[in-house]
C-alpha cells in the first residue's frame, strides 16, 4: 500500500468514501438495515489523481488517497 495524494479529509459516519472516475474523493450515503439509500453521491475533495491500470485506489483511515496492487490470478475453479 502506498499513499498517492495527501488530502486529510474528515470522514463522517454513515458515508462511504471512494475515489471516483475523475480521481476525486466522493461520498455516498450507506444503506443500513434494509432502508432505501439516497441515490447519487457528492464530491468531497477535488484531487484529480491519474489512475494506473492494475491498482485499487481507495480513501485510507487518515483521509488520504492510497493504492494497492490488485490481486490477479488466484486458484483455478474446479469443473463439475
Amino acid at each position: 500500500m502506498e499513499t498517492v495524494a495527501k488530502v486529510g479529509i474528515k470522514k463522517e459516519k454513515g458515508f462511504l468514501y471512494f475515489v471516483d472516475k475523475q480521481g476525486d474523493i466522493s461520498a455516498a450515503v450507506m444503506a443500513r438495515g434494509g432502508g432505501k439509500a439516497k441515490k447519487g453521491s457528492k464530491k468531497v475533495a477535488k484531487v484529480g489523481v491519474k489512475k494506473e491500470k492494475g491498482y485499487l485506489y481507495f480513501v485510507d483511515k487518515k483521509g488520504n488517497i492510497s493504492r494497492a496492487k490488485m490481486a490477479r490470478g488466484g486458484r483455478k475453479k474446479k469443473k463439475k
